[in-house]
């Protein structure tokens, strides 16, 4: 059995990147075959592939064909992620970390900003 050094193994991406867009990993066994689909935009752009390439490859075609043709339709295309959510907490945490902004001198969204921050590492 092969052991893997965790600490010197490459992180894995579940998601893939192309030109500000997202798009989820999934793989189907019964079909041998991975597939996902354009995440964040309200439009269903999929795609598909054999291997990681393929899928590669298929994930930025179907970026770029959207792209495409939304340009040749004089269509503005979506953006995904736009910088901006609401987020429903409780009262309580929402009173402690709007008093925890007030304190640090900054918004309550510069304080939930640097949380993410934090939480997803970067």
């Amino acid at each position: 059995m092969k052991t893997i050094n965790r600490k010197t193994r490459a992180r894995t991406s579940k998601c893939l990147h192309y030109k500000g867009y997202a798009g989820s990993l999934e793989f189907s066994e019964e079909d041998s075959v991975f597939h996902g689909r354009v995440i964040g935009i309200k439009l269903m752009i999929s795609f598909e592939g054999e291997s990681v390439t393929a899928i590669t490859e298929d994930f930025r075609n179907a970026v770029d064909e959207y792209l495409d043709f939304c340009a040749e339709n004089n269509v503005k295309p979506e953006k995904p992620f736009k910088g901006s959510f609401n987020v429903r907490i409780g009262s309580e945490l929402h009173s402690k970390a709007a008093l925890s902004a007030q304190t640090q001198g900054i918004s309550l969204n510069s304080f939930v900003e640097e949380a993410i921050k934090q939480y997803v590492n970067l």
